[in-house]
């Protein structure tokens, strides 16, 4: 896939969503292009639940080989139809994953996620 966009995943409060908000909005007022998206979770619990390692891989797969459908990749990742449909459904909830009839793709090519100490 061509698209390089990368996602900011983040830890965080409700305030710092504003914060970065406030940020981009200013940018942009200035003649900036603000092209940035962000998940921002509440702690590093929720953020390894949204991202397990079995999201990560599928999300892998997807981005790297074109998917037709949830089955297609429940049969490349040799995992159950129903675990592998649940995650997609997660995914999709979050931004991961976009679905179409014929598709299941990942608009991201880079994950950048940071959180401090």
């Amino acid at each position: 896939m061509s698209d390089t966009k990368a996602l900011n995943v983040s830890i965080g409060s409700i305030e710092d969503m504003g914060a970065r908000f406030i940020a981009a909005w200013h940018r942009a007022e200035a003649g900036e292009l603000v092209d940035e998206t962000h998940i921002t979770f509440p702690d590093l619990p929720t953020l390894l639940a949204a991202l397990t390692p079995k999201r990560l891989a599928l999300l892998r797969q997807v981005r790297r080989n074109e998917v037709r459908s949830v089955r297609s990749l429940a049969t490349l990742l040799k995992r159950d139809y129903r675990n592998v449909h649940q995650d997609v459904d997660a995914l999709t909830k979050l931004g991961l994953i976009e679905k179409t009839p014929s598709a299941v793709r990942a608009p991201f090519a880079k994950v950048d996620a940071s959180f401090t100490l």
